[in-house]
């Protein structure tokens, strides 16, 4: 068959349409053009304002109060008065064993013997909000020193770990105070002896490598890879900072405005200068003008042509608590409180909307408890204790893994409204939904302790012929 001749067709150029951003927030227009996000990674960005932003945290907490607030609120709700290890299904001699140790051990835990175990807990919990991290060392003590358990724990504030970085000897690499070996585990961290910005004029200030077993490392990392800690307050201080500026103009503004004045003009002679109250020559001030001192309940007639004239300070403004309320809801989103918990300011606020309020609330530090403290602090410090107390011989050697198997209660929160609360539980546990251990548990009771101090009690009023309490 032939092939036709002719012209190809070719099909008609199109416009391509000019790429655009697919994102508002990526532009470079008139809006954003002065937005400089640089491309920091985790260590790097903390390299570059870890320590003033330290440094200010710590200021801040010193000297503002919803800094402190943050803090405090903080290490209340996720320590409390402490989170205590239960073992978990031992032979009843085993369990009293281990408890009756351990009990015997947390009054003497801290290093500085300031402390018991679980003020220790919330120490670490209120540095790591306010400086972003918090060094834990373990100390091996000798039997001799006569503790129940040869351990004690010194807390160690990040200065001491500068953020250092270079080679040791060994190859492994350091990066800001840790070393890491080839393979990027954590092997040592690099310390000075003292702290060195405290009033010790002789602290030593060389660095001293500390076996990474020996130190608990408390921080939250919120990109991976990162490897050391950030202040809560990193997204509030400035803000912070503006909003504590603006308040305290406005309160020494108040105060010249609280300075009762009033002004007597003379028409006739100005240069008769006479005390309206005593008729006599005026006392002048440091400044050379007549003063006129006013008391209380006077009253006076003034010479022809004079009048007084009051003074009329402005106020602190009507919108001056709308606009703090608001920047302090901003500093409880940024701090990661709420706002009626950093206040304490409850108005227009249902019980309803309170309960939703503090149930987010109460997930945020569940979540903290068992990522952060729990794994970090609590589980680090008893598989230690439990090694020494069987190294020491105050536990027989097979019971170490015992030792360590325990399950950690935090403190129970406690009941919105305890009638309907404990009505709620109680048809839970009926319906099979929840267990009854399981609800004493969230209580932050141990359970086997309830039904002995029960069976007391019953044992109790049968033998005083007493009428029943209870079941």
């Amino acid at each position: 068959m032939a092939r036709r001749k002719g012209k190809r067709n070719k099909a008609a150029p199109t416009a391509v349409a000019p790429v655009s951003n697919r994102f508002d927030a990526a532009g470079s227009g008139r809006r954003l053009r002065g937005w400089v996000a640089p491309a920091s990674g985790p260590n790097r960005a903390i390299r570059q304002g870890a320590t003033t932003l330290r440094n200010r945290a710590r200021d801040a907490a010193r000297n503002e109060w919803a800094a402190k607030a943050t803090r405090t609120r903080w290490a209340v709700n996720l320590v409390g008065t402490g989170i205590v290890p239960r073992p978990r299904k031992q032979p009843p001699d085993v369990k009293r064993l281990l408890t009756d140790l351990w009990d015997a051990w947390v009054p003497v835990a801290d290093a500085d013997g300031t402390l018991d175990f679980y003020g220790l807990q919330a120490q670490v919990a209120g540095n790591w909000i306010e400086s972003g991290e918090l060094f834990v060392r373990l100390r091996t003590r000798r039997v001799e020193d006569g503790l129940p358990v040869p351990l004690q724990l010194q807390l160690i504030e990040s200065d001491v770990c500068p953020l250092w970085d270079s080679r040791a000897n060994n190859g492994n690499e350091i990066r800001q105070g840790i070393e890491f070996d080839r393979v990027g585990r954590r092997v040592a961290y690099w310390m000075y002896r003292d702290h060195p910005n405290d009033d010790r004029p002789l602290a030593a200030t060389d660095l001293v490598r500390v076996p990474a077993d020996m130190v608990i490392h408390v921080f939250e990392p919120t990109r991976p890879g990162q490897i050391r800690g950030v202040s809560e307050f990193s997204t509030i201080l400035a803000k912070l900072r503006g909003v504590a500026d603006f308040d305290d103009a406005v309160l020494d503004r108040q105060k010249l405005a609280n300075l009762f004045a009033f002004f007597i003009t003379n028409a006739g002679n100005p240069a008769v200068r006479v005390d309206p109250l005593t008729g006599l020559p005026a006392e002048s001030g440091d400044d050379g003008e007549p003063m006129a001192p006013i008391q209380p309940g006077t009253g006076q007639v003034l010479n022809p042509g004079e009048e007084v004239t009051f003074s009329d300070p402005p106020g602190p403004g009507a919108d001056y608590d709308d606009y703090m309320r608001i920047q302090s809801q901003h500093l409880a989103a940024g701090s990661g409180l709420p706002y009626e918990l950093l206040t304490g300011d409850l108005r227009d606020v249902s019980d309803r909307a309170l309960r939703v309020i503090v149930n987010e609330f109460r997930r945020h530090c569940e979540q903290r408890q068992w990522h952060i403290l729990i794994p970090q602090l609590c589980r680090r410090v008893r598989n230690e204790w439990a090694a020494l107390a069987a190294l020491a011989g105050a536990i027989p050697a097979d019971l170490e893994a015992a030792a360590r198997s325990v399950t950690w209660v935090p403190q129970g929160w406690p009941y919105f409204h305890p009638t309907q609360d404990v009505q709620a539980e109680r048809q839970a546990v009926e319906a099979g939904f929840k267990s009854r251990d399981g609800v004493i548990t969230a209580r932050g009771d141990d359970p086997e302790a309830i039904d002995e101090q029960r069976a007391e009690g019953a044992e109790r009023e049968t033998r005083l012929i007493l009428p029943r309490t209870g079941g």
